[in-house]
């Protein structure tokens, strides 16, 4: 089986910065993708960020250009930094990865909070 550990989150002011930082352990043969997804309270959890084993990225149109998705296929790692946040960016941060061996796993979850 497999792990997804998140951290990084935390409490920050409007126009600061934080880097999300999540690494699969156990039995990671192979990683096709990996992506962070945001949930706000009351809303549907939607995609932020996408990156593959080939490392072509992909943004969702309110974070083009503040958030960038990058990874480290060796420590099976992947990070999000998060560049002048706004309060409406204010979310419970999941990571997901797609495995070649065992599907679809998503992380526990870690709370970003930015405050006006």
């Amino acid at each position: 089986q497999v792990q997804l550990v998140e951290s990084g989150g935390g409490l920050v002011q409007a126009g600061g910065s934080l880097r999300l930082t999540c690494t699969a352990s156990g039995s990671v043969i192979g990683i096709n993708t990996m992506a962070w997804y945001r949930q706000a309270p009351g809303k549907q959890r939607e995609l932020v960020a996408s990156i593959t084993s080939t490392s072509s990225t992909n943004y969702a149109d309110s974070v083009k250009g503040r958030f960038t998705i990058s990874a480290n296929n060796a420590k099976n790692t992947v990070y999000l930094q998060s560049d002048n946040l706004k309060p409406e960016d204010t979310a419970i941060y999941y990571c997901n990865a797609n495995f070649r061996r065992w599907g679809t796993r998503w992380g526990q979850g870690t709370q970003v909070t930015v405050s006006s």
